[in-house]
């Protein structure tokens, strides 16, 4: 647990709900460290019948009763909020933003004051425990905040550190994997089904084959080329269906859409 320390939410929507439930399913915090602000009421009201004890405050007082502080709003909304919490916010406060495209130094200038930002890249898969989040420290967060970002955001998956000027690859990668992903799900399904098979049968088969073969090579660390070749036999099915793949261009077209994506983010940080 994260003993003695209180954590406040500014922005209670998707993405900030789910790192609520982590944290409290998780037993990572009580209710009664947690402080909540949202500018949507419907949600607060959502939260307390939910988690009775959680308190909610508005964004000032909220910082006054904290030590940590996730910035779970829209990325569009941060300056306003930063702005408008810039007096509040002293060097006590480890501040987590999940603001996509806002990198920690728009914070820091934000702040004015040398303040410890840990900036936060999750994906949507958290909402099952499954995350990946990348993490990046600002130019005043420690060692030892990272450690504090890194067991927050474990309750809702894996997490990995990067420099953050590698933010957009990890955008590209992870942050819009999970859409990638889901056309390979359905593409395996359509063949399934092209095939005879029921489509409910066809998508749990294509969607328990892609979940299996990711927790092999998490649990086993062999190469990905291992696994393939461990599968593969010669002259046989899968070597078959890998040739198509090839001559398909699967490999070069999933790498130009974590490009394209990448550099779409870059873009977008920059508008």
């Amino acid at each position: 647990m994260l003993e003695n320390r209180r954590i406040g939410m500014i922005g209670c929507g998707k993405m900030g709900t789910i790192l609520l439930k982590g944290i409290l399913s998780r037993q990572l915090a009580t209710e009664g460290q947690i402080v909540v602000a949202d500018v949507v009421k419907e949600r607060l009201e959502e939260i307390h019948e939910a988690y009775p004890l959680v308190i909610r405050e508005n964004n000032q007082n909220l910082i006054r009763q904290v030590d940590i502080l996730i910035l779970a709003v829209k990325p569009q909304n941060l300056s306003e909020l930063l702005d408008e919490i810039a007096d509040c916010v002293s060097s006590r406060h480890l501040v987590i933003s999940i603001a996509a495209g806002i990198s920690t130094s728009f914070i820091e200038k934000h702040l004015a004051k040398p303040i410890r930002v840990i900036r936060a890249m999750p994906n949507t898969p958290a909402l099952v425990g499954e995350g990946m989040t990348a993490l990046s420290r600002g130019s005043h967060a420690t060692e030892e905040d990272m450690g504090t970002a890194v067991r927050i955001f474990e309750v809702v998956g894996l997490t990995v550190t990067v420099k953050e000027n590698l933010m957009d690859a990890v955008t590209g990668l992870s942050g819009s994997g999970p859409g990638y992903v889901f056309i390979m799900l359905e593409a395996l399904a359509d063949a399934g089904v092209l095939l005879g098979l029921p489509r409910d049968v066809s998508l749990k088969l294509a969607a328990q084959t892609l979940l299996g073969a990711a927790k092999l090579y998490l649990q086993t660390g062999k190469h990905p080329g291992e696994l393939k070749d461990m599968v593969t036999s010669p002259g046989g099915t899968t070597i078959a269906g890998l040739k198509a793949l090839e001559e398909g261009r699967l490999r070069a077209t999933l790498m130009a859409a974590v490009d394209s994506a990448a550099r779409r983010s870059a873009a977008l940080a920059g508008d």
